[in-house]
């Protein structure tokens, strides 16, 4: 039997970061009456549609993590699979989820060029697992 690596770790930690965006976006609105504009758990995805500044942002966020994610764990099981450094696979799994972290927090606090940046290194750092093998 194997152990969990830290690439493993990190496609966990990856898989929790929309669940992450989603809190942030309701962040506060929990217990606000639907009514008074608060989180409507009886229609969620419409009470999201309808927000706007950072808690859009959040929501957005979520939306690419959720994007992200296929490719990040694809690569991570290829890299294994194809017998890649599992030390080089940890370093980087680790690179991207901390970068997909500010991507993350860059997306929230509206930075667009900034984040868009992040993007691509965390996009390029996730192309590198692919080919660490």
């Amino acid at each position: 039997m194997h152990a969990f690596s830290l690439a493993h770790w990190a496609v966990l930690v990856a898989a929790l970061l929309p669940i992450v965006c989603a809190g942030i976006a309701k962040y506060g609105m929990f217990g606000k009456p639907a009514s008074a504009g608060g989180y409507d758990n009886r229609d969620p995805r419409a009470w999201l549609a309808r927000q706007s500044a950072w808690r859009a942002r959040a929501n957005a966020a979520q939306a690419n993590s959720f994007e992200a994610l296929p490719f990040f764990i694809g690569a991570v099981v290829i890299a294994f699979q194809l017998g890649a450094d599992p030390a080089r696979i940890d370093m980087l799994a680790m690179v991207f989820v901390a970068l997909r972290i500010v991507y993350i927090g860059l997306y929230v606090s509206g930075q667009a060029n900034l984040r868009s940046l992040v993007w691509t290194a965390a996009l390029g750092v996730n192309i590198a697992i692919l080919f660490a093998a």
